[in-house]
């Protein structure tokens, strides 16, 4: 496979394992002063259409004065100030990252992002039509404004990795021209035998820069994000039922006892009590 020629979709493999999906909960005028107290597993997403807006969070506060988008990527307690009377025009949903804290696209966002909607690129006939639909009563708009919602938060990904916006992590990592070879190579392939050679020359890069670099950009070795990654794969398939020896495989490990040896090296505990603890988590 010659990665140098090809075009590297840098979401793919993130969004067919680890999808977002939205649920609209507010759309209309928002007046006065509201709160929004967040589920432990959920992050939020508001586009502000006109208004505005005085957010006020753990993290310290901002006025917004033109149309903007607020995301949450994990659960934060935030408050929005609004004229009493006329207030502000603003469309809202839950995200629910798939995988929850092992999501690796909501581990790797910072916890708040604020950008004009003028700003995103490509993004402004998404953004008119999920208005025009949050704003009226039409048969399916719900479901519609939902899948809009997940639209606009491909968008976002795709401006803070075009923009180098993010500052180490993963997302980083598929900020850069090079190692973003490496990172969706292993995303893609996990079952491959990976080495750090390996790595390097799908990067393009000598052994000792990929690694130093991926590193210093990444914030952890390659094979440690490779393990990462594949533990990630194996969590999910175990949620949904899949037999560990049938998953072994298919992340790269030889046998169930190698995977249940990597699985407990990165989590803590073996892959069955990681399990039973998720099932008693609900």
């Amino acid at each position: 496979m010659n990665l140098e020629s090809q075009f590297i979709d840098r979401l793919a493999a993130l969004m067919e394992h680890f999808s977002v999906t939205a649920q609209v909960f507010h759309t209309g005028a928002l007046c006065g002063t509201n709160t929004l107290e967040v589920n432990e597993d959920l992050g939020q997403l508001h586009l502000v259409r006109q208004g505005k807006v005085k957010v006020i969070h753990r993290d310290g506060s901002l006025r917004i004065a033109r149309p903007s988008l607020l995301l949450y990527s994990r659960p934060m307690t935030h408050h929005f100030v609004t004229d009493p009377e006329h207030g502000a025009d603003m469309a809202c949903a839950n995200l629910r990252f798939e995988g929850g804290q092992q999501n690796p696209i909501a581990s790797s966002l910072p916890n708040f992002v604020c950008l004009p909607l003028d700003a995103i690129a490509g993004a402004s006939q998404v953004l008119d039509l999920l208005f025009e639909e949050a704003f009226t009563q039409r048969c399916g708009r719900v479901v519609l404004v939902n899948r809009l919602f997940e639209v606009v938060m491909i968008q976002i990904l795709r401006q803070l990795m075009e923009n180098n916006d993010v500052k180490g992590g993963m997302l980083a990592g598929l900020s850069h021209p090079r190692l973003r070879k490496a990172l969706v190579a292993m995303h893609e392939e996990p079952t491959e035998t990976w080495t750090l050679e390996k790595l390097a020359d799908v990067a393009g890069m000598s052994r000792s820069v990929f690694a130093s670099s991926f590193n210093e950009v990444v914030g952890s070795t390659p094979g440690k994000y490779l393990q990462g990654w594949r533990i990630r794969l194996v969590q999910q398939a175990l949620k949904n039922g899949r037999p560990l020896k049938l998953v072994a495989g298919e992340v790269g490990y030889g046998s169930e006892v190698a995977l249940s040896r990597a699985f407990k090296a990165c989590t803590g505990m073996p892959p069955r009590q990681w399990l039973e603890a998720q099932a008693n988590n609900l």
